[in-house]
């Protein structure tokens, strides 16, 4: 049963909630969804069918945002698919929940948080579950992600300050905010290891179920933007959240809050509500997290 903590939930199970939310007990299913907001069908497709090209038990949630259900017929391809038209758009984090209440209810043991803009080999399900089968005390994992043409997305990150957020958006210096960049996105331990990461980047969000069932799902205050930093943050602080190299995927990443005014204001709105919840300048687990973190990079 869900219980509210801050703006997000924590769920706390109890011997009666069995018959209401059916059987706890985790299966090793995954289950993964896919928010959609006007998206091109055919890139959602590709999407689609990198999820499930595999043998493993599996099932997708579509949950659109979009003002009209023309996406719906997305779902119509595989019966594995369950498709949850909004009507609006209710946020990222928000219809993500939709999907995530779902694995808690069914006793889920994975839950995969997909962009709609990535694709990947059948292999990388398999390698990622083993993984989180082997490592216990893992609640994410996101493996090596690469631009189209090749190029390492550098989307492992410290825990950033407000100033390090501004200044990579908006500071006209582009040799101190290269330098800034290296810095919050993690340059120097090489992208070619295992690694602990406070931050790690939402466009693949390979969870561990019951850890949600510990620090709560997606802050739904968080609109759209540092949703994904706030919950890897507090499953950081209770868990491993890795970056594992040794599987890939692509992500076509369009940084839409760098294009359009809409989405930069949304963007300034979340990073105002995170800083507000978190701390501005006074944030001592932050400086905390960071510290160990670089000292662990300088020890390798």
């Amino acid at each position: 049963m869900a219980k509210k903590k801050g703006s997000f939930e924590v769920w706390a199970f109890k011997a009666g909630d069995v018959k209401k939310y059916g059987t706890i007990t985790q299966n090793m299913k995954i289950d993964a969804s896919i928010v959609l907001y006007h998206n091109t069908q055919e890139i959602v497709e590709k999407t689609i069918h990198s999820f499930l090209d595999t043998s493993l038990d599996v099932k997708l949630h579509l949950i659109d945002n979009s003002k009209t259900d023309a996406l719906k017929v997305l779902a119509d391809c595989d019966d594995r698919i369950e498709y949850v038209f909004n009507g609006k758009n209710i946020g990222f984090g928000a219809a993500h929940n939709i999907a995530l209440r779902k694995s808690l209810k069914d006793g889920v043991a994975y839950h995969l948080v997909l962009n709609p803009d990535v694709y990947f080999e059948k292999e990388v399900l398999d390698e990622l579950l083993k993984y989180m089968e082997k490592n216990q005390d893992v609640a994410n994992v996101m493996p090596q992600i690469y631009y189209e043409d090749g190029t390492i997305q550098h989307q492992c990150r410290m825990l950033p300050t407000p100033f390090e957020l501004f200044a990579r958006r908006f500071l006209p210096f582009q040799s101190i905010v290269k330098k800034i960049n290296k810095k919050v996105e993690l340059h120097s331990f090489g992208y070619d290891k295992e690694f602990n990461i406070p931050f790690l980047h939402g466009s693949f969000m390979f969870l561990r179920v019951c850890a949600l069932k510990e620090v709560g799902l997606f802050d739904e205050n968080l609109f759209l933007y540092m949703e994904d930093l706030d919950l890897n943050r507090r499953l950081y602080t209770k868990y491993r959240t890795m970056f594992y190299p040794y599987v890939n995927i692509v992500h076509i990443h369009a940084k839409d809050s760098r294009k359009r005014k809409k989405e930069l204001l949304l963007h300034i709105s979340s990073t105002i509500k995170y800083f507000n919840k978190w701390g501005w300048f006074f944030d001592k687990q932050r400086e905390e997290k960071n510290k160990e973190l670089f000292d662990r990079i300088k020890n390798l």
